[in-house]
C-alpha cells in the first residue's frame, strides 16, 4: 500500500517544486505590480508636463495677439537706416 501511495502522488520533490512554483508566482505578481505602479506614475508625469506645455502655447498665442493688435493700431514707428544691416527706431518705447 505504501508503494501504491508513492507511485500515485510522485515523489517528495515535486512539493518542494510546488511552493518554489507558489514562490515564484508571488514574486512575478509583485514585481508585475511595482511595474504597474511606476509606469502609471510615469504617464501622470507626462500629462502634467503637456498641460504645462498647452497652457504655455496658450499664453504665447495670446501675448502675440495682442502684439499684433497694439502693432496695427499705433502704424508705423521711426526708424534710420545707418547702413548695412543697422537700423535705429524711435518712439517705439513711449507708445502706451
Amino acid at each position: 500500500m505504501v508503494k501504491a501511495f508513492a507511485a500515485r502522488h510522485g515523489s517528495a520533490l515535486r512539493s518542494l517544486a510546488m511552493v518554489g512554483g507558489t514562490l515564484a508566482t508571488a514574486a512575478a505578481v509583485v514585481v508585475g505590480a511595482v511595474l504597474a505602479v511606476f509606469f502609471a506614475a510615469t504617464v501622470a508625469v507626462i500629462a502634467i508636463m503637456a498641460s504645462a506645455l498647452l497652457a504655455f502655447a496658450g499664453l504665447a498665442m495670446r501675448a502675440r495677439r495682442t502684439a499684433r493688435a497694439k502693432a496695427r493700431a499705433d502704424g508705423l514707428i521711426e526708424a534710420r537706416h545707418l547702413g548695412g544691416h543697422h537700423w535705429v527706431a524711435y518712439g517705439w518705447n513711449e507708445r502706451s
